[in-house]
């Protein structure tokens, strides 16, 4: 009979290959895992390159908490003694991240913070993952409770949110800046997971590095950007319905309903087998009245058409059937019986502030429990959390002031995995408020494009009725404004073919298309080609396509210029660059300069009411 042997027997159960056995999780979910590896693998080797602030930047909805699973598997696996995941103030979000990662099977158990508070329960030399939201009273607690104990790390969720100090240009420091900086500590690692990091970098929140941040790339399933804002609104693969600018009439609100249930209809009865349960998110303002108006007409809509002894239940079917007949001609009746039969199997849940307490409502709204759910809200829903089976948006209400890039970047919930659905997703919204949107996203990526090409400095765009963050947000000590350039990835100089292209007898614009063509969307990005082709005032005059110009005559100096990656600290292109007398109506300009061995770099210069931000740093 074998002696028991504690140490011998603990030694054997050492958990040293948690990130292995989640990564092998995953693959056997069909799960991608190599974009997972590759943020993971990159984010380690920062901290063990003693980098202590950092950012991951990943698409909205993009499975940035899988990524954040599997990297505290591998924090707790290279040493690291506490992770802490922070989270916005919000019930609904901690419970779906913290029940997602308890599930996971991490070791040590994922514990919400106020399991860690009562005296018995000793931090010790143990390992711990720790969720908390970013609540002054609960990270207050926290604080006291972790005090001594340097050894950790804090992954940010959101971290553009409420972690940024929003008074730095008054040299203070908002509460909740002060005090995540207070729970990172002297020694701790930073590490923020955002889908808009623009506040981040101009705030400079917690001393992050642009030069280390890392991309986490979406899976082959995700639907973004791309799909609900590309560049021409003509053959999407979804529906678009366009309100009225203005007004609020309830018949929109009440038609976009039938319309979702005309989906619904449609995919359980023709498409699924089994049928499944699918949302309809109804994004008005951030006021709790709206939300109650809203609310009132959802219901009475549903009530109606469960009474058949109600004035309007025939009228509100026959508007059903119509729908149905234009949208699915050969199963309108099939449809219609859909509906007639399961009308009752509704839900109808209103998420703000007031209804943060009833938990298991929020649950069956982002995982809906029956085949015509409805979900109400404004700002509660607009961040982080994942709404599955969502069939239908839609937004009224229309933004009377500039929209914050970040904002509305997140509000797009009809991100993610829709692919199996896509073509029958409908998003109902305002013409001019869906253009506007558009041009955020346009002005996001090409400042995401701008930092890719050899880790340079992001330039944030904002103005033309979007602005880039908060402008309480922007440290303006350390944020240099109205540089007005931004330049892509190098090429191998070409001028006989620049030259044809140029010379050519077609409209600037094509030229552009052209260039794009001849040296890669890395090298002139269609967002940009979007942006102006959107945005030409004064027709073909807006836009100038200037020859292409040698670097050979600038002084190199180290730290304010490299010729041979055509950098430049302060820009390139000035007046006479843009050749004012040649294009004395050019807003647009589009310049192409090469150096003594043969590389190239195309520079686009804006001038106009948009502003250029960026926070300095050595090249």
């Amino acid at each position: 009979m074998p002696n028991f042997n504690l140490n011998e027997l603990r030694r054997d159960t050492i958990n040293n290959n948690r990130y292995e056995r989640r990564l092998a999780k995953l693959v056997s979910m069909n799960q991608e895992v190599d974009r997972i590896k590759a943020v993971v693998e990159s984010a380690v080797d920062n901290t063990q390159k003693g980098q202590k602030s950092f950012v991951i930047y990943g698409e909205p909805q993009s499975g940035k908490t899988e990524m954040m699973i599997a990297l505290t598997a591998k924090l707790l696996d290279v040493g690291f003694k506490i992770v802490i995941a922070l989270l916005n103030d919000s019930v609904q979000l901690l419970g779906q991240n913290l029940e997602r990662f308890q599930r996971s099977g991490l070791s040590p158990s994922p514990k919400k913070f106020s399991e860690i508070l009562p005296p018995e329960v000793k931090i010790g030399d143990h390992q711990w993952v720790i969720f908390c939201k970013k609540n002054s009273k609960d990270l207050h607690k926290l604080i006291q409770k972790l005090d001594g104990h340097s050894n950790r790390v804090v992954i940010d969720d959101e971290a553009d949110y409420a972690t940024p100090n929003s008074k730095i240009n008054k040299k203070e420091k908002s509460k909740i800046n002060e005090l995540t900086e207070k729970l990172i500590g002297s020694e701790g690692t930073y590490i923020g997971v955002t889908a808009t990091p623009a506040r981040l970098d101009l705030n400079k929140t917690h001393q992050n590095q642009n030069e280390f941040w890392i991309d986490f790339q979406p899976h082959s399933n995700y639907t973004g950007q791309d799909i609900f804002f590309p560049v021409s609104t003509e053959n999407l693969p979804y529906r678009l319905t366009f309100l009225p600018d203005a007004g609020d009439n309830p018949k929109h609100l009440r038609e976009a309903l039938f319309s979702f249930i005309v989906n619904v209809g449609y995919l359980n009865s023709v498409v699924n087998d089994p049928e499944k349960n699918y949302s309809m998110l109804v994004h008005t303002s951030s006021k709790k009245a709206d939300h109650t108006v809203d609310y009132k007409q959802i219901v009475k809509t549903f009530e109606v058409l469960k009474d058949d002894k109600d004035s309007n239940h025939e009228a509100y079917f026959k508007r059903i059937w119509e729908i149905a007949s234009a949208r699915y001609p050969e199963h309108a009746n099939e449809i219609t019986k859909y509906a007639i039969g399961h009308i009752d199997r509704n839900n109808i849940v209103v998420m703000n502030s007031d209804k943060e307490v009833n938990a298991a409502d929020n649950r069956t709204a982002t995982d809906p429990t029956a085949p015509f759910t409805v979900v109400i809200g404004g700002n509660i829903i607009s961040r982080g959390v994942t709404f599955n089976n969502l069939l239908s948006m839609f937004f009224t209400r229309d933004v009377k002031h500039k929209l914050q890039q970040d904002t509305y970047i997140q509000r797009a919930r009809m991100f993610g995995s829709r692919n199996d659905y896509l073509k029958y997703f409908e998003l109902i919204i305002p013409k001019s408020l869906y253009l506007d949107w558009q041009k955020c996203f346009i002005f996001h990526r090409l400042s995401l494009e701008s930092r890719k090409q050899d880790k340079r400095t992001p330039v944030w765009l904002d103005g033309e009725r979007i602005t880039a963050v908060s402008a309480g947000s922007i440290d303006k000590t350390n944020v240099v404004v109205d540089k007005g350039e931004m330049s892509f990835e190098l090429f191998n100089f070409d001028n006989e073919n620049i030259e044809e292209i140029l010379k050519q007898n077609i409209k600037p614009i094509q030229k552009v298309k052209a260039l794009s063509e001849l040296f890669g969307k890395n090298c002139l990005p269609d967002y940009l080609i979007s942006y102006i082709e959107g945005f030409c005032p004064l027709g073909d005059e807006s836009l100038a396509v200037h020859s292409p110009k040698t670097i050979s005559g600038y002084t190199e100096k180290e730290g304010e210029m490299d010729k041979n990656t055509i950098t430049r600290a302060k820009g390139f292109i000035g007046d006479r660059e843009m050749e004012l007398t040649k294009y004395p109506n050019a807003i647009h300009h589009i310049n192409i300069l090469f150096n003594d061995i043969g590389k190239a770099r195309i520079f686009y210069r804006y001038r106009g009411s948009i502003r250029f931000l960026k926070t300095p740093r050595n090249i």
